[in-house]
């Protein structure tokens, strides 16, 4: 398994007690599989979604990335380890408004170091995976929202991880350019055998998971129906 968590459970101060965000949340998402997760706000999606990435350490748990135990590893580690192993996709691309697309991957890569040549052939090459081939010059207002959300996922994808996060990806596009960022998703997982973990309300696109698991009040539960 490329993310393996284990009687996950997160708390957050609440007034004068704790409020449980992850309720011993386990999940095994294989490489090359697309799982997806659904629940109302405040379910703890986005917790998950934090936990899995590192960026939050659970109360208490096993958290395993790539085959790496996060449990004892220092801060530095663990940004070592997102920066190599871990893409997320934001719910909103928040692409640099000065850069073009191509720039935009080049600066994710240039920040751990890299030859300038190899990494401008890389981002062009995943432009063209993500169906952006032609558009590596183009500053972010002179793309639509579907297409800011490709440059999102292809800069996700720039240090090879094996395991991808997506959050809510489709919540500000139309039913057609959601399904597109989706099927655009799935593809990738299969291609790059990553292990993609996808957060959503959209209920419409779930036939496209490989699995779909629901978030209730910190816990997962049955499969959600499609």
């Amino acid at each position: 398994m490329t993310l393996t968590l284990t009687d996950v459970t997160l708390t957050y101060p609440d007034g004068d007690g704790r409020l449980t965000a992850l309720d011993r949340v386990a999940l095994d998402v294989p490489a090359g599989t697309l799982t997806a997760v659904v629940g109302p706000s405040g379910s703890g999606k986005s917790s998950l979604l934090a936990v899995a990435a590192t960026l939050v350490t659970p109360d208490s748990g096993a958290v395993v990335v790539a085959g790496t135990d996060t449990t004892g590893l220092g801060r530095a580690e663990k940004a070592a380890l997102r920066r190599e192993r871990v893409g997320i996709v934001f719910q909103q691309p928040n692409l640099l408004p000065s850069l073009t697309a191509v720039e935009q991957l080049q600066v994710m890569t240039h920040l751990s170091g890299g030859r300038a040549g190899a990494v401008r052939a890389r981002a062009l090459g995943l432009l063209d995976a993500v169906g952006l081939a032609g558009q590596a010059g183009r500053r972010p207002h002179q793309l639509s929202g579907g297409q800011r959300q490709r440059v999102n996922i292809a800069r996700a994808l720039m240090n090879d991880p094996a395991l991808l996060l997506v959050d809510e990806p489709t919540s500000a596009l139309d039913h057609e350019r959601g399904a597109a960022v989706l099927d655009l998703l799935v593809t990738l997982t299969r291609e790059r055998s990553t292990a993609t973990v996808l957060v959503t309300h959209d209920r419409a696109h779930l036939d496209r998971a490989d699995r779909t698991v629901t978030m209730t009040d910190g816990r997962l539960t049955a499969p959600a129906p499609v």
